[in-house]
């Protein structure tokens, strides 16, 4: 087996816990910055193991850098750590890395590299995380504008401000879609997927730029299953001994996607025939309305990942082969 390190990451440093050629458990502390990164890394063999708590921002620094060095970095959830070790009882940094070492010695065989992907995909990702933070801002903001209506007196001066930070909230959005635009339309695998998607009846463009953003342009998550059970749609089994009940959802899911494609589920069934009459099906089947939307949505993600496999644009007057009439080989 290949050298791991685990690391437990924070704002200013990240503790490294490793065995030496000893055998003795080593554990040392790194700045989290460019230059201490640097000098770190220069130190290991190409050939060795980073097993790091996946926590956002604070590892893309050494994701990137690991990546620029050739050394295989592996970016794992904290749940999926805290509940693969059996009880576990106190806790600090140096102790979190020995544990994500120990998680990475264990399972070396389910560790999959972590990449940074492009510079236009990350650039793409946080104008789009800017755009959510803009949108929540204003929502907040009319919604309180709207309460304050019902009150007996109501102040001139607050009543402008609100209005002009609404419209100013307003600019700043559409200028944010704007640089989200240019940026997929200057890519021509993000414009091309774009285009397919939304030949799409139901599905619009902030739903497709948040596909495109969250599955990696339809590479990281690369099945329509994949994604299901990304965003929270994907039923799984709830059975045990003789009891067993209805599949359910996931709880751990993209709540922000999962909306998304409820809303284009609701729309595809007032414009598309397709999949009004198959929502219409499992009504008919006796499912709950919010059980068929699941449904709806579902076929969506798979609809959507078929027309990105084939690279042609939807037709809702496609029809899909019997595949028993398919020659069957003999063997």
């Amino acid at each position: 087996m290949k050298q791991i390190y685990g690391i437990d990451l924070s704002k200013e440093k990240f503790d490294v816990c490793f065995l030496n050629e000893e055998m003795e458990l080593v554990n040392l502390e790194v700045r989290n910055n460019y230059s201490a990164i640097c000098r770190f890394l220069s130190t290991l063999n190409r050939d060795c193991v980073l097993c790091i708590e996946h926590t956002g921002i604070y590892g893309f620094l050494l994701i990137f850098l690991a990546n620029c060095f050739d050394i295989r970095i592996c970016a794992i959830p904290g749940y999926e750590i805290k509940h693969s070790l059996g009880l576990q009882k106190g806790k600090s940094d140096s102790v979190d890395a020995s544990r994500i070492k120990e998680y990475g010695e264990r399972f070396y065989d389910k560790l999959t590299e972590t990449k940074f992907y492009s510079e236009q995909m990350n650039e793409l990702k946080e104008l789009h995380s800017l755009r959510q933070v803009l949108v929540k801002q204003r929502k907040s903001i009319i919604t309180s504008a709207k309460e304050k209506d019902k009150l007996p007196f109501c102040s001139i001066t607050v009543h402008s401000i609100i209005k002009k930070t609404i419209e100013t909230l307003s600019i700043q959005i559409s200028e944010t879609e704007k640089q989200i635009e240019d940026i997929i339309n200057s890519n021509e695998e993000f414009k091309e997927n774009n285009q397919l998607v939304q030949t799409i009846t139901g599905i619009g463009p902030v739903t497709t730029n948040e596909l495109i953003i969250k599955t990696y342009n339809f590479q990281k998550i690369n099945t329509a299953k994949k994604a299901a059970s990304f965003a929270g749609i994907c039923p799984f089994p709830n059975s045990s001994g003789k009891m067993v009940k209805k599949t359910k959802v996931s709880k751990f899911g993209d709540k922000t996607l999962k909306s998304l494609l409820f809303l284009c589920a609701s729309s595809a069934i007032q414009y598309n025939k397709d999949i009004k009459m198959y929502y219409q099906k499992k009504i008919a089947e006796g499912k709950p309305k919010y059980l068929a939307l699941n449904n709806v949505a579902n076929k969506l993600l798979r609809t959507v990942y078929a027309i990105i496999e084939s690279r042609q644009m939807y037709d809702p007057n496609y029809i899909c082969p019997d595949p028993r009439l398919a020659d069957k080989k003999v063997a």
